[in-house]
């Protein structure tokens, strides 16, 4: 942690996709400047809601959320990407029939500023993209089109990226190279909010995690303790107890 603050601060939060049936169901969450933080769970726990819920796709109920010391309920997407926050959705996360180039131009459409140095730094980031620049992202591998959303959404230069499952669907080799590239761009500089099954590797990476479940977090700690917890093992992690 890099300062006394939080930079995101959940509290009490409540919000679903129809009224009267909130799927979180009063979530607390911090985050600190310059943290990698995971949020784990169960299928249906609430994890995705979460991400929507802070970069404003949905409304809560009721509840706050702080960014930058500042209420950011009932701002919308663009306005929160204004405030400095980026957010890569587990599908539908790049433009398919645009070139790979395209994309991270269209990944600046709030900045005015010169994108050909921007674009040549996310090339320098992710060396597979710079080959395929004047491909369509639809022709990419799952691994190449997750570094593409990610060198999109960095164009933005967010102080805050929120990624929901972005090892979903690759092969093991593929998660480990995409969940990587994650971990350098934390060591930059950037806070992030990990959503992410493979719970194992994202404690592994995480200063801290959050378990959620039916709605609440359940515990709450460092990634390394999370992932030594026996209780957390046992019901999340497909750990055993030694007979």
């Amino acid at each position: 942690m890099t300062d006394s603050s939080p930079l995101l601060e959940v509290q009490n939060v409540h919000a679903g996709y129809i009224k009267d049936l909130d799927i979180l169901q009063g979530v607390n969450f911090k985050l600190y400047p310059g943290e990698l933080v995971a949020v784990i769970g169960p299928n249906g726990a609430g994890k995705s809601t979460l991400a929507k819920t802070i970069f404003g796709l949905l409304t809560p109920h009721t509840g706050s959320i702080v960014f930058k010391g500042k209420s950011i309920v009932g701002l919308k997407s663009d306005q929160i990407v204004q405030q400095g926050m980026g957010y890569i959705p587990q599908i539908s996360n790049v433009f398919r029939s645009l070139t790979v180039e395209e994309n991270l131009e269209m990944g600046a459409f709030v900045r005015d500023v010169p994108l050909q140095p921007l674009k040549e730094e996310i090339f320098a980031t992710f060396p597979a993209l710079a080959s395929r620049r004047k491909q369509r992202a639809g022709t990419l591998s799952g691994g190449e089109r997750q570094m593409l959303a990610l060198g999109k959404a960095l164009m933005l230069k967010p102080t805050l990226l929120l990624l929901d499952e972005p090892s979903a669907a690759l092969s093991p080799i593929l998660v480990n190279t995409v969940l990587e590239q994650v971990k350098r761009i934390n060591q930059s500089g950037m806070a992030i909010v990990l959503v992410e099954q493979n719970a194992r590797k994202a404690l592994e990476m995480a200063d801290r995690g959050y378990v959620l479940e039916a709605g609440r977090d359940r515990f709450e700690g460092r990634g390394i303790d999370l992932l030594n917890d026996p209780k957390v093992g046992e019901l999340y992690l497909g750990a055993t107890t030694a007979p």
